[in-house]
């Protein structure tokens, strides 16, 4: 039986809970439309050092409830509360990664006093995607519209397309494509309710982070792949930083945005260097 709790609002939310209860937990949010597997190499290194490690699966994502209703950052923000209540989850740092970096945002912007100690934003989708009159670096409608237009046309096509291409650079010259890594990102995302995936766009490219960050007391690691073609650095990560009270920003040479799956070996070694700090 895999462990589920329930949130206030009545999804009932997956999640996977290694480790020592009295470790220090570290909360992975993980990125759109994927779930808490796409955290495994994360969560196996951090268990390995002693940490308690938490991931789970967004509200219709993964094995959670395929919610019609409350995909947006508010309710992903209110899940997330829930399950640190259930789990009684104090002192944690959370790490969130592109639309997981939104939620982790809103989040710690709103949590209780003593929850969490820091915050780790990775190819983040804050401060804002969307193209606006106050924010003319970020990316058209248009976009998004036609994130949109191939999920209903053909979810597991587009679920393939997105992989095999710009997520993990596999359509830079000479990229060591990974069959294996595009294969289990399809499999996350179909696992996943066409409906909340649809909707979950709107929430990661409209959705304005600017005064969330703002709020952030907590000391926060901006890490962002200056080849990312998914969440482009120069609308992202320095603007986020510059809004943070006690930012640290790291840029990657090279590094696309699924970095964390395929340069673990850099991404890894600097998390942990900051959960330690």
């Amino acid at each position: 039986m895999n462990p589920t709790m329930t949130t206030r609002s009545g999804a009932a939310i997956f999640y996977k809970d290694w480790g020592a209860k009295s470790a220090t937990p570290i909360v992975f949010h993980h990125g759109w439309p994927l779930s808490a597997d796409d955290w495994d190499n994360q969560m196996l290194y951090f268990l390995s050092k002693g940490y308690r490690v938490v991931a789970f699966d967004r509200r219709g994502h993964g094995r959670s409830t395929q919610t019609d209703t409350g995909n947006d950052m508010d309710t992903y923000a209110s899940d997330v509360a829930d399950l640190a209540e259930h789990l009684d989850l104090k002192g944690a740092i959370h790490v969130g990664h592109s639309t997981g970096g939104g939620e982790v945002a809103r989040y710690v912007a709103r949590s209780r006093p003593g929850r969490v100690a820091k915050a780790v934003l990775i190819g983040a989708v804050p401060p804002l995607m969307l193209k606006t009159p106050a924010n003319p670096g970020g990316l058209p409608l248009e976009v998004f519209d036609g994130f949109r237009n191939a999920l209903v046309a053909n979810r597991a096509q587009f679920f393939l397309d997105v992989p095999s291409g710009p997520f993990y650079g596999y359509n830079r010259p000479g990229a060591k494509v990974d069959q294996g890594v595009i294969w289990n990102w399809w499999r996350q995302g179909m696992m996943g309710g066409a409906k909340a995936h649809y909707d979950c766009i709107k929430a990661f490219s409209e959705t304005d982070f600017t005064d969330d960050l703002k709020r952030i007391e907590v000391p926060t690691l901006v890490m962002h792949g200056e080849d990312d073609q998914i969440v482009p650095i120069a609308d992202s990560a320095p603007l986020s930083a510059k809004l943070l009270k006690k930012a640290t920003l790291k840029t990657y040479k090279g590094l696309p945005h699924g970095m964390c799956t395929t340069n673990p070996d850099v991404v890894n070694p600097d998390l942990l260097a900051f959960v330690k700090s």
